[in-house]
């Protein structure tokens, strides 16, 4: 899905918690998330560190959004 939303001209990142599907699919931004059953937080932190865990994912999915690529990319922290 995430390539035929990009070949329609909108970018889209792809968030996953196991990087090598998401390259064996063709996402061309991809973001690495935190675990399978909680890819966007860690319920074992405080609100606080969680809150900042989760800050930083979307923050670097919005860098992604907005950086030009070609080809896959995955953007690391």
């Amino acid at each position: 899905m995430v390539k035929e939303v990009e070949r329609a001209g909108i970018p889209v990142v792809h968030i996953c918690t196991v990087v090598p599907i998401s390259l064996t699919v063709g996402a061309n931004r991809i973001v690495p998330a935190i675990a399978i059953p909680h890819p966007l937080g860690n319920p074992a932190l405080e609100p606080k560190d969680e809150k900042t865990l989760r800050r930083k994912i979307v923050e670097n999915s919005l860098r992604a959004l907005t950086t030009e690529v070609d080809g896959q990319t995955v953007f690391e922290d």
